[in-house]
This record gives C-alpha cells, structure tokens and sequence, in this order.
C-alpha cells in the first residue's frame, strides 16, 4: 500500500516533515480555506503543493473537494456548485493529481460528543456517546418530532443525563456536535443547525441517493477524462442522526452507488472506522467484494460500547478495537496481489492511517482533534508492521 498522511495546511501542529519521520510516503490534504461551491484557484493548489515540496513529500490525494448543501439538497445554486465541483477537479489533474476523497453526508460531516475523552491510559481520543446525543437533540438543539426516533430506555437516560448537565457540559456538547468538516473553521450554531435540518425535512435515504446518482453522473465523465478517481467516504456514524438520512452506510449502499455510475472513475473510500462502527458490516468481505473500486482506505479501529445500531463508541487504539486489523491489511494485500496480476498501473492502494490518540507530548500539542502526531506515528508503524509481515515470501502475500 502507499502510506500517506493527511495534513491540513500550514495552520496544522503537525508537520509535513513530521509526516515524513513517521514513515508517511505521500500527503493527504485540502484546500479548507476555499469556501464550499467555488473551484478552486489553480494558483491556490499549486501553492500547497509547493508548502508539502518544501516538507520533503508530494500531495497525492485531496481530501476533500466538499460537497455543497445545495448539491445534496438539489435547492439553492447547486448546478453552479457542480460546475466548480468538475473545474476543480480538471485543475487537480492539471496538476498532477489523481485520486479525490469526497463524502456525500448532509449537514454534518462527521458526529461526536467529545473530542478529547480520557481512556483508561490516560490518552485522549473522540467518541460518540449515544445517550449524551440524545440529550443534545432532545434538550439542546429540541428538534421537533426527535423523541420518536428513540426507544424509552434512551429517552429515559437522555432525561436523566440532561439533567446533570450544568452549562459548561451544554456548550461543550453543542460545540462538538456542530463541528464541521475537519480542518474547516465553521462549526454551527444550533439556529444554524436547525436551518441547514429543515432543508432535509422531506428527505429520506431513497431522496438522497437520487441526488448522490445525479452528483455523480455530473462528475463522473469530468473525472474519467481529466484520469482522476473519485472515492466516497463512509457515513460516519453509519445510521441516521437528526433525522437525516445516510446513503453509504453498507456493502449494499455502495454497491448501488457504484452501478448507478458503472465506471473505474467512481470508486470508494474504505474506511474501518467509520463502515466499522455497524456490527453488520463484514470490512473483510466489503474489501474483497468492492475490491476493484477501492482506490483509498482509512485504516483506523473504533470499540462499540454496546451491540447494537446506532451505539456509543470510541476510537481506539489501531489494532485494538472491533475491527480485525490483521485480516483487513490482508484483504487489501490480496486485492493489491489481484491488480498487479490484470497489469493495472493502480494496483497500489493508498491508506493513511485515519485519527490516531494522543498520547505522550501530543497531550500538550493541541493539534487536530483525531491528528496527533505521536498517535498516528504509532499507528502507522502498527500497521506497516503487519503490511511487511504479511508481505513476507514465507506467507504468500508478496507485496503489490
């Protein structure tokens, strides 16, 4: 596999040349300071590239061009919106880069209720704690018809959670639920919230993936003749919050997703986070079964805390967690092993290693929460680890 690592500019506390001293061969980044629906500036790009340069590494992947509201909403300036969505991607292979990460989730891009949660080691890490959710949407942001989406064991302890709350816990809450993109600067007011909510009143899953369809049929041909890939992230967390439907959640939703849009160029992002979660989902079999799409994966490892859907859970260490590290690095070997055996100039797969705990001096970096440098240094070195013993001739997974 390629190893890269994301950065998020010169405002990141982790270096590029951090980065390289990890074992990172490539950067994952993005132009965050572009506001959403604009192309972005061929001399903006050119520039970040030139910022990775000077670190000793090469930006490979874009992470993300993100997608509008209005495009997944199909309201408001969404044609103009896709037509930067294609210029960039045109001016993304002008400059030599060919692989796009994107996600198509409404409203928000990623959930948890705490950034920065304490383990029983002391590191700190993100979770999703599904009572303290509910709390929020029942009693914080008080969204209508919200308690018929839960059972009464949850309304109950959101009740009583709630209640213990004092101010200080309220605002941290909000703040954490309302975060936006990553490495982006907005995170929502809850009268913000509940305005970008009321466009997806309507919606359902079926609703969304028509626009996601249409997304794609727009793009997809600018992507197949500029040579990029596309690859979809996963929903994160993989089931419906505040009332908002998910599109890519399981094995079958990307498969929709990919003959909908039957091309090389429409691929998809694997991410054992975000697809492991969901206590069905076999990451596995998802790996040998969209193998010949899979053009980027996230490897990171998360522990549910109950079985079952949705459920609170937290990230933990990389070869800890639900998630049978060893048996995924192998299934993508494997797919890597089948690639390079067709003759496919993309038989390498990209990974990063996704989020990582802070541990050690990351405690007092202050860097992005899910981005330490020593946590995703430890990571990376796991998962290379298993990369190279599973490589070894004596197994029979050479390296592709």
């Amino acid at each position: 596999m390629r190893h890269t690592w994301r950065w998020f500019g010169p405002v990141d506390k982790v270096s590029v040349r951090d980065a390289a001293q990890a074992g990172a061969q490539g950067i994952v980044s993005a132009l965050h300071h572009i506001p959403t629906g604009t192309a972005w500036p061929i001399e903006e790009i050119e520039k970040r590239q030139a910022e990775i340069r000077a670190g000793g590494l090469e930006w490979e992947v874009v992470e993300s061009i993100p997608v509008s509201e209005d495009i997944k909403s199909g309201t408001g300036d969404w044609k103009m919106h896709i037509a930067a969505w294609q210029e960039t991607l045109r001016r993304l292979a002008a400059c030599g880069i060919d692989t796009v990460c994107y996600n198509f989730m409404p409203v928000l891009d990623w959930t948890r209720t705490d950034l920065r949660w304490e383990t029983r080691h002391g590191a700190r890490t993100m979770r999703f704690d599904l009572v303290d959710f509910v709390a929020f949407d029942l009693y914080i942001l008080k969204r209508p018809a919200a308690r018929e989406d839960y059972d009464g064991s949850l309304l109950a302890g959101a009740a009583e959670r709630y209640a213990g709350m004092d101010d200080a816990a309220k605002r941290a809450l909000s703040s954490c639920v309302g975060a936006g993109l990553p490495g982006a600067a907005e995170v929502y007011s809850l009268q913000e919230l509940r305005s970008h909510l009321a466009r997806y009143a309507h919606a359902d899953s079926r609703t969304l993936k028509v626009r996601l369809t249409q997304f794609l049929s727009d793009v997809v041909p600018v992507a197949e003749q500029a040579g990029i890939r596309l690859c979809a992230h996963g929903d994160d967390p993989p089931w419906p919050l505040l009332g908002l439907p998910r599109v890519l959640s399981t094995l079958e939703d990307y498969q929709e997703m990919l003959a909908a849009v039957d091309s090389p160029a429409n691929g998809v992002t694997l991410c054992t986070g975000s697809l492991g979660v969901r206590m069905t989902n076999d990451l596995p079999d998802m790996i040998e079964r969209l193998g010949s799409r899979i053009h980027f994966v996230h490897l990171r490892n998360v522990r549910r805390q109950e079985e079952a859907i949705p459920c609170s859970f937290f990230e933990d260490e990389h070869l800890e967690g639900n998630t049978d590290m060893v048996a995924v690095v192998a299934a993508l070997l494997a797919e890597e092993q089948r690639r390079k055996t067709e003759g496919r100039a993309d038989h390498q797969i990209f990974m990063r290693p996704d989020h990582g705990q802070e541990i050690l001096d990351d405690l007092s970096r202050g860097a992005m929460p899910g981005y330490p440098a020593i946590g995703r240094l430890k990571g990376l070195a796991e998962l290379r680890g298993i990369e190279r013993a599973l490589s070894h001739a004596k197994f029979g997974l050479m390296s592709a």
